[in-house]
């Protein structure tokens, strides 16, 4: 596997995460979105292939077994994610660094298959009660899976410290400014 360098964003659901990589992949043509795998439903206007590549069940446990990922968990109850070998591979290819927006657990694991290419960024909103609020505004959470994502996020900020960088989004222009210093430093913008 050819590699470079690969950026990789977490931070709990709510946090502003998408924002933020939206804006540093406007900022940083050097990088390209890592489109995760998953199991779950594509939410309103997703689309596969773009946003995630979206699996049923079955397939995603075949790949699992052929070893196509570089990480996967279980996320959520029956809700897989995970980061394709051949999507990082399809990224350096094209002369792009990774962007690879995940889950704690697999950032982690991707920071320690590559720890001298990786920048590890931790976006943290200001507290878990403005977390929950962002939530309830999308719109998109049952009481159950708000609950769920409410408390996965509380397990999460306990992680942020071993992360190369943590930023929290109280100000999403001087988050964005903070986050594209980091990229920049690290890997050129």
């Amino acid at each position: 596997m050819s590699t470079g360098k690969i950026i990789v964003i977490t931070a709990p659901s709510g946090s502003g995460k998408t924002t933020l990589v939206k804006h540093l992949l406007e900022a940083c043509p050097h990088l390209a979105f890592s489109i995760s795998a998953c199991t779950r439903n594509p939410r309103k206007g997703e689309v596969d292939g773009r946003d995630y590549y979206f699996y049923e069940e079955d397939r995603f446990k075949k790949l699992i077994e052929e070893d196509a990922f570089v990480e996967w968990e279980m996320v959520y109850t029956g809700k897989y994610y995970g980061t394709l070998k051949a999507e990082l591979q399809r990224i350096w290819d094209s002369g792009k660094s990774p962007l690879v927006d995940i889950d704690v657990h697999g950032a982690l694991a991707i920071r320690d298959k590559y720890p001298d290419i990786c920048k590890t960024i931790f976006i943290e909103a200001p507290s878990l009660e403005v977390l929950r609020q962002r939530l309830i505004a999308r719109g998109t959470e049952t009481e159950h899976s708000l609950e769920e994502r409410v408390n996965k996020a509380a397990h999460e900020l306990a992680f942020a410290s071993r992360f190369d960088c943590i930023i929290i989004n109280d100000n999403l222009d001087k988050a964005r400014e903070e986050l594209i210093q980091v990229v920049e430093n690290f890997s050129g913008c």
